[in-house]
């Protein structure tokens, strides 16, 4: 089933790898940086840099059990492993913004003071790091959840380091230090916004919902418009992984041979592909319309089709 990710998994994955053991380094780094120099939103950065790595590791996971083959058992593959890692990513970072935030209130009762050079250094060595992972996800990280989750971490780490590098001038400058805690603030909402779309996402795959941007009733009457299709019910459309869709349906066609039955499934899977739906399940139903006076029959006849066109 992980046949779309062969093409680069192997750069993906020295990505994710390195992208993880810097952010780890940085992290602890920022740890330390932050309680020497009494700034919560440095600490703050590296609650979010921590989740990063997290969402790496997570990542990393996911893409390697994505990638791999089904099996006798796990007859779809392990393509949902990607989602099930960029769901946990995302409820950590909830809960992580909640500690930011109650830290954060904390300190706007009681302002700290905070060394403002340190505060400063740490954030632009921040951008760089995070600006150098974007850029290596970013290529790989279009219609994969599990790759956008971490790419999406990251985007919200360089604009949080970007934030503090302003606020620590601000400090210099003015002395003023509910900076500190309202960017903490600000970090902490960037953090659960980012993190509340993914989880939505993921959750919509999980619980086999109709994937995002496709509409059932567009589905139903193209197919019902094929040349021979008499009727369309029982559709599911429902997400194997981030990026492959799959459909079953009940179609119901006159009594023909099976070179024109053939015809038109040909048909209605050249329609499904418009919609990026490549792994069918075709049930036709014919109509044997007898002249006697017994009404109308409708016979079963399964056809099951999976065409893997990648």
């Amino acid at each position: 089933m992980g046949h779309h990710h062969h093409d680069h998994s192997g750069g993906t994955g020295w990505i994710l790898q390195v992208s993880l053991a810097a952010t780890l380094a940085f992290t602890i780094f920022e740890v330390y940086a932050g309680v020497r120099s009494g700034s919560l939103a440095l600490l703050s950065d590296a609650g979010h840099n921590f989740t990063d790595a997290v969402a790496l590791f997570l990542a990393a996971i996911g893409y390697y059990l994505q990638a791999k083959p089904a099996d006798q058992v796990k007859t779809f593959g392990y393509q949902r492993a990607g989602v099930v890692a960029a769901f946990l990513n995302a409820a950590t970072l909830i809960a992580i913004s909640l500690v930011i935030f109650w830290e954060a209130i904390a300190r706007l009762i009681h302002p700290q003071p905070v060394d403002d050079r340190t505060m400063l250094w740490v954030a632009v060595a921040a951008l760089v790091l995070n600006a150098a992972i974007m850029f290596g996800l970013n290529r790989r990280s279009r219609g994969d959840l599990n790759l956008r989750a971490a790419f999406i971490h990251m985007l919200g780490d360089a604009v949080g380091a970007g934030a503090i590098i302003v606020g620590a001038i601000v400090i210099r400058y003015t002395g003023w230090l509910y900076v500190d805690p309202l960017l903490s603030f600000a970090l902490g909402i960037l953090i659960a916004y980012s993190a509340w779309d993914i989880v939505r996402e993921s959750l919509n795959i999980l619980l086999e919902g109709l994937p995002r941007g496709l509409e059932l009733r567009r589905v139903t009457k193209a197919m019902s418009e094929v040349q021979g299709v008499q009727d369309v019910h029982d559709l599911h459309i429902w997400s194997l992984g981030s990026n492959t869709h799959a459909l079953s349906s009940h179609v119901l066609i006159e009594d023909m041979s099976h070179s024109e039955s053939e015809a038109i499934l040909r048909r209605i899977n050249e329609v499904l592909c418009t919609f990026g739906i490549r792994h069918s399940t075709i049930q036709f139903e014919h109509i044997p319309c007898v002249l006697s006076e017994s009404p109308c029959q409708i016979a079963a006849d399964s056809r099951h089709v999976h065409d893997h066109g990648h």
